[in-house]
């Protein structure tokens, strides 16, 4: 499982709901695509401006072809919020550990 995370920062003058319904539609048809595996997006505690998605694929494989080959309607809403918002990639991350309610004096 790979999980690329992102951080979204929210230029004066558009809002984080705004965003948000872009990254919804966007995501809908981004998760059509083999290898997705599910999308979160987080909104930072006393800040409203800064937000963190999280994609999440089964392969770093099945996200690029994705990636490469993503339709021109997920490109249209991109490019519709792009000029209200700065985004960069804060990496591609493996699961490395894990540790649930599940998850008791170390045995599963």
């Amino acid at each position: 499982m790979v999980k690329y995370i992102f951080e979204v920062l929210i230029k004066e003058g558009f809002s984080a709901e705004e965003y948000a319904d872009a990254w919804v539609r966007a995501s809908q048809l981004i998760q059509r695509a083999p290898g997705a595996m599910g999308t979160e997006l987080l909104q930072k505690i006393g800040d409203k401006n800064t937000l963190i998605a999280i994609a999440t694929w089964h392969s770093k494989i099945e996200r690029d072809a994705m990636h490469s080959r993503h339709s021109t309607e997920i490109d249209k809403i991109i490019r519709s919020v792009a000029p209200f918002v700065g985004i960069r990639l804060l990496g591609e991350f493996e699961e490395f550990r894990k540790v649930d309610s599940s998850y008791i004096d170390g045995n599963r």
